[in-house]
């Protein structure tokens, strides 16, 4: 918990998630007790397997994006089951309503559960599960949004886009849109263009990560080659004005995740994502926590290191949260909600 007179204030801002993977809120206490349960064995080559403390003590040292990705990959070994993905995403609502998300957007990776011959119904059935328990006991709304993997070949990500049990999940309206991760360079947006232009042909929501380890012209790239309606990340954004005053100007909407960026090295510190300079440029942002179980925090904790490291005014937390709510692809209804919320917010805060 951070130490600022606002933190009641910043618990209590109605969030929107917009970027969360739900593999990354894997556990390590969740992730051991679904190896166990499983009977699947954690790799004897590496001390981080010794016990949950160690594997936790081993995130906070990740290299690059490349070595958390290797951990993050043999985690999802533990996830077979309908119910293990429920359990996992179950975890991830518990904390999101102890840190005031009122709605929330969550990726999953299709393809990285087929090939390991998990079908996607299962997949989908227990994080579905988990997403109605949410909305029902926690009062958590969500969208589904399918993520493609970078580093496979393009046709490897249009093939599963295109499997029948895939297209069932979009027409059906289970699946709000899509969106493009993992390793970023080396793999421009250009690469993907057809699989967007048939998830636009359909009316799916578009985003894909740019500009978090890549630079600033994949964002451009992803803007105009794959029609992207929201950029993940975004952080390199500020290296070209010309292109940042062009997103400041269409108001497309950057799911910032500081703690991510400063565990995978894309920043030094907290204080030099570039919060300041969006806010300055008129740039909508959100505020994410990527993959808490493995950077050290959920969104509470993104909010509270950004507010230590740029003390931000109550009326720029507002700005932000109302950016998360507008930006966020739920219907108006539920953004009417969530504005009403915090309208009340501000006017009993700016009366004590």
């Amino acid at each position: 918990m951070c130490q600022s007179p606002l933190h009641d204030f910043l618990q209590r801002l109605p969030k929107c998630e917009h970027h969360l993977h739900l593999e990354g809120a894997l556990s390590p206490t969740l992730l051991f007790d679904l190896a166990k349960r499983n009977r699947i064995t954690l790799p004897t080559d590496d001390e981080a397997f010794g016990s949950p403390d160690k594997l936790h003590t081993r995130y906070g040292r990740f290299t690059s994006l490349n070595d958390f990705l290797h951990y993050y990959y043999i985690g999802m070994s533990v996830l077979i089951h309908s119910h293990d993905f429920e359990s996992l995403a179950w975890d991830y609502f518990q904390h999101a309503a102890v840190d005031g998300v009122h709605h929330a957007e969550v990726f999953f990776d299709p393809q990285a559960h087929i090939a390991r011959g998990i079908p996607y119904t299962t997949v989908l059935d227990g994080f579905q599960a988990a997403c109605q328990r949410a909305e029902r006991e926690l009062g958590i709304t969500t969208e589904l949004i399918t993520c493609f993997l970078r580093h496979l070949p393009a046709a490897d990500c249009l093939a599963t886009f295109e499997l029948e049990h895939v297209q069932d999940s979009y027409q059906s309206g289970v699946i709000t849109g899509i969106g493009l991760d993992s390793s970023e360079l080396g793999f421009p947006p250009q690469l993907f263009e057809e699989m967007y232009g048939k998830a636009s042909e359909q009316g799916l929501r578009r985003t894909a990560h740019a500009g978090e380890e890549g630079p600033a012209s994949f964002i451009s790239s992803a803007l105009d080659t794959l029609g992207i309606e929201r950029i993940d990340h975004g952080i390199r954004l500020v290296e070209d004005a010309e292109l940042m005053a062009k997103v400041a100007a269409q108001g497309t909407l950057l799911t910032v995740c500081p703690l991510s960026n400063v565990v995978l090295r894309c920043v030094p510190e907290i204080k030099d994502v570039p919060i300041r300079k969006f806010l300055d440029a008129g740039i909508k942002f959100s505020i994410n926590s990527d993959d808490p179980a493995y950077f050290g925090g959920y969104i509470l904790d993104n909010y509270c290191r950004v507010h230590e490291a740029f003390e931000l005014h109550v009326n720029e937390w507002e700005g932000i949260c109302r950016a998360g709510i507008e930006g966020s692809w739920c219907g108006q209804e539920r953004k009417t909600q969530m504005l009403t919320v915090l309208d009340g917010l501000m006017r009993e805060w700016q009366e004590v």
